[in-house]
């Protein structure tokens, strides 16, 4: 459409511009285009999230953690552990290589009558009858032909000191109690000497200590079944005492209890 002015000229008339494309497959309504942008700008697309721009890197945190104690602790353990066990293991082999005498000499509240009266132990002297002893009970001396069953036999009442010494000389461990020991007390002595061979366990009359124990020419008196130095004795001194060598025998003997000898000429088994 052409629009008169003054003097006669003609212009067409302004198409004025919204700035805004038509949208895609729309026609354009009332001279505007939908879907166009503000003219001289260029559209630019936004990022999801709000419209607030391209998120930054996340730099990770690192969270410092404690030394490790668990793994540690464990290790020191085990270390110590071992080495405790070498040293034990260094202790035994080094007092199991001295001499079973010197062994026995360590024994705390031990008495050696091997070297307080060499006369008494010097073995091999039989004789009849009764014998008074100056040690009680007796440790070593003369005694009688036939000696007293120590296959580990568990007497119930008192024996011969004349034949148990005969034992002793063979290398037994002789081990007394009180008769008014209590009976767990006496349990735990049975159990060290029954089947264990060259032992013997009995009561005694007049004990000045309620346990006391003899070797050939040892004795170590205690005052309970629980004392560890009794397995130490019995350990260090059981064989190794006797002075007729470790085929001695302890077997065949007198199994009668009764504090009179028996004097049989040959050792026999008596009931």
């Amino acid at each position: 459409m052409s629009i008169s002015t003054p003097g006669g000229d003609q212009r067409r008339p302004s198409v004025v511009s919204t700035g805004k494309k038509p949208a895609a497959g729309r026609p354009a309504s009332g001279g505007k285009t939908a879907g166009a942008k503000t003219a001289g700008k260029t559209a630019t697309a936004r990022p999801a999230g709000g419209g607030k721009g391209p998120r930054k890197p996340i730099t990770p945190v690192k969270v410092s953690q404690g030394r490790s104690w668990g793994p540690i602790a464990l290790f020191v353990a085990v270390g110590v552990l071992a080495a405790a066990i070498i040293g034990y293991g260094g202790w035994a082999a080094f007092n199991g290589a001295k001499p079973w005498d010197e062994r026995a000499a360590a024994i705390d509240g031990i008495s050696n009558f091997r070297e307080s009266d060499p006369d008494l132990v010097k073995g091999g002297n039989h004789q009849t009858g009764a014998i008074q002893y100056t040690v009680l009970p007796p440790v070593a001396g003369p005694h009688n032909a036939a000696w007293q069953n120590c296959q580990g036999d568990v007497y119930d009442a008192p024996i011969s000191n004349e034949h148990a010494v005969h034992s002793l000389e063979h290398g037994a461990i002789w081990i007394t109690y009180r008769p008014d020991l209590p009976a767990e007390q006496v349990k735990k002595l049975a159990e060290r000497v029954r089947g264990q061979e060259k032992t013997m366990l009995s009561p005694f009359q007049g004990l000045d200590k309620p346990i006391s124990l003899q070797a050939w020419g040892y004795q170590l008196k205690v005052d309970n079944a629980d004392d560890s130095r009794i397995d130490e004795f019995i350990k260090t001194l059981r064989i190794n005492a006797s002075v007729e060598g470790p085929n001695a025998n302890c077997g065949q003997g007198i199994t009668a209890t009764g504090t009179a000898p028996r004097d049989l000429g040959d050792p026999m088994t008596q009931g």
